[in-house]
């Protein structure tokens, strides 16, 4: 059987299988459940993932990556050879595997993702920046001279590039994204109404009603946790205008980060991308008001990719396609030992 050419979006929250035959096969939560008297893995993805917060002593429910790199290297390899055997379970073949990773990745991180992948099974490793991934998946055409900016807002980072002639000519990674989102949720009902929420409500709070649009109708979700002063479970009543502040300061760090990108890129690509706009992809791009903010306050055109949380999985499945074609380093060919 003909070897296969898979992608793999290694998401801090989640991650995506692309097959070059069937299109995304995978989409799993980063989780990984393991014994911790015997060091065994007991489960991956979504079956780990009903298990956070809720396991006995001896299990506990992990996610191997932190923004958006390796955290645990052993789990991240049992959690790779888990996902790559379900995607593509009847190949004969050891496949050809393109990575996706954060833009400011170190050459140590690097070689972590693909020791990791090289030991679960792929043939030839290749390395592809998250912004690069997310363009090819929103369809646009980065081989032109024609500055495209980029904002993707995963899980662990938000990574900002521009592109042009299969190059990127300006970029930035901050680990501020989705998790963030989610912590600051916790932190302010922490501090406002001392009661302890799991990530997985803050989740539900922050898709619910969590927005950066000042002028968006407002909207209210029943928030349930813990009363830190009487250990009892509790109900609040939270409102979309009450985490608004809340929102909006992390946001804004984004926005700052986009700012300088596009302060250091050369003027004749700014007036592409005041013509072209921004295209936002990722899960955490889907907050609600964000490209409203985001266009007001950049002064330029802002909008959402098609489909923003399948848009870096697509495009790192679709990167062999363009092996020949793209600048050096931009996907890096498995130059790395292994």
């Amino acid at each position: 059987m003909n070897s296969i050419d898979i992608g793999i979006d290694l998401g801090t929250a989640t991650v995506l299988v692309y097959n070059g035959a069937h299109g995304i096969v995978l989409r799993e939560p980063s989780v990984v459940a393991i014994n911790t008297r015997t060091g065994d893995v007991l489960s991956v993805g979504d079956e780990a993932h009903d298990m956070l917060g809720k396991t006995p002593a001896k299990i506990t429910a992990i996610r191997p990556l932190e923004d958006g790199v390796i955290s645990d290297y052993k789990m991240t390899e049992a959690m790779i050879k888990y996902f790559m055997k379900k995607a593509c379970p009847n190949n004969m073949m050891k496949p050809r595997v393109a990575l996706c990773v954060p833009s400011l990745i170190t050459g140590v991180e690097a070689q972590a993702a693909v020791d990791a992948a090289v030991q679960a099974g792929a043939r030839s490793v290749y390395l592809i920046e998250e912004p690069v991934a997310a363009a090819i998946g929103a369809g646009i055409d980065i081989s032109r001279p024609n500055g495209n900016l980029i904002l993707d807002i995963g899980g662990g980072t938000s990574d900002i590039a521009v592109l042009s002639l299969n190059g990127i000519v300006c970029k930035t990674s901050i680990k501020l994204a989705g998790d963030k989102f989610n912590a600051a949720i916790i932190k302010y009902m922490r501090s406002r109404y001392n009661v302890l929420l799991g990530e997985r409500m803050a989740e539900r709070v922050k898709i619910a009603i969590a927005s950066v649009d000042r002028d968006a109708e407002d909207a209210s979700y029943e928030v349930k946790g813990r009363h830190l002063a009487t250990g009892l479970p509790t109900k609040v009543l939270l409102t979309r205008k009450e985490l608004y502040p809340v929102m909006v300061e992390l946001v804004d760090e984004i926005r700052a980060a986009v700012h300088s990108v596009v302060e250091r890129t050369p003027p004749e690509l700014v007036g592409d991308i005041f013509t072209n706009g921004m295209v936002m992809t990722g899960g955490g791009a889907m907050l609600h008001g964000m490209d409203v903010y985001m266009s007001r306050e950049l002064k330029m055109p802002v909008r959402l990719a098609e489909n923003p949380v399948e848009c870096v999985a697509v495009g790192t499945g679709l990167s062999f396609q363009y092996i020949d074609q793209l600048v050096d380093g931009f996907v890096a060919s498995s130059t790395h030992r292994h």
